[in-house]
């Protein structure tokens, strides 16, 4: 298991009780009362709070139960450690201390949606940051992003929320609550990959000249980014090149761009998006970030 340092463990718990309290507002003030189930264990509680007015919370941490022990024995103690203090802590203020201060909005359904789904992306981004969750169906996207690690997590997300999704069309007896549901679970994914992903998002880029020696140079002379060379032969002319391969943040794209034209405007350039770049110069590899 990874030893963490105060610094760390002080990140996760403030990062954790952050995201989860902005996760909890987007549903209590804006998708509980527009009677929209947004899927997950979350919006389960919503369908038996509907049916049977039980509280939100409570309903969520005992749904969270089962699927805990499951976590402790595939994720480890740390996942668990961090989806307690997640799960605890949204019962207390979903249930305890946002009905103290808040009145639920109880305006335009499509408007309630449209930033409710902002507040859970955010907040359930922020806790997947720490590596944890907030329990419920976040245990089986990690579980599922554990086995399928291509499958970005929100939209592991977006596909066990289309489960519950369908039964509150029974429930609400209503397909428009499905369809804002649809909206809300979409926007909160992609928020969720932007506040996960988004940091470590980057260019990958290619570039065929033969100026590379300068190219090289300049690259890291500039900015400060390695430069690798890998070996290429020409199909039709059989003629031996060397390409430059680099990755960049997003923010640099253009400025070794710049560089390229200026050595060699006869340059050939390769531009893909890269979803996560992680290692010196980037974030740590080992961070399980």
């Amino acid at each position: 298991m990874k030893r963490y340092g105060l610094w760390e463990i002080t990140a996760d718990i403030l990062l954790i009780l952050f995201g989860t309290a902005a996760y909890a507002l987007g549903l209590y003030y804006f998708i509980t009362p527009s009677n929209v189930a947004p899927g997950g264990v979350s919006g389960i509680s919503i369908l038996v709070n509907f049916v049977s007015g039980l509280p939100v919370g409570v309903v969520n941490a005992a749904i969270n139960v089962p699927l805990l022990l499951v976590g402790w024995r595939f994720l480890g103690r740390e996942f668990i450690w961090k989806t307690l203090l997640s799960g605890i802590s949204f019962t207390v203020v979903y249930d305890t201390v946002f009905p103290l201060f808040i009145t639920p909005y109880q305006g335009e359904k499509l408007l309630a949606c449209l930033f409710g789904g902002v507040l859970m992306g955010i907040g359930l981004g922020l806790v997947f940051l720490r590596a944890g969750s907030t329990g419920g169906m976040d245990i089986v996207n990690k579980l599922l992003n554990r086995k399928f690690p291509h499958i970005p997590l929100g939209r592991a997300t977006m596909f066990t929320d289309l489960v519950v999704i369908a039964f509150s069309i029974f429930v609400f007896r209503s397909i428009e609550s499905a369809l804002y549901a649809i909206i809300v679970i979409f926007i909160s994914s992609q928020l969720i990959d932007m506040v996960v992903y988004g940091g470590d998002r980057g260019k990958l880029v290619y570039i065929f000249s033969l100026q590379y020696e300068a190219i090289s140079n300049g690259i890291i002379k500039n900015l400060g980014r390695g430069v690798t060379w890998l070996d290429g032969e020409g199909a039709y002319t059989g003629q031996q090149k060397q390409v430059l391969m680099c990755a960049l943040r997003n923010n640099e794209y253009h400025k070794v761009k710049k560089l390229v034209h200026e050595i060699d405007p006869d340059a050939f350039m390769i531009v893909s998006d890269a979803s996560e770049v992680a290692g010196e110069g980037f974030k740590p590899i080992d961070s399980g970030r």
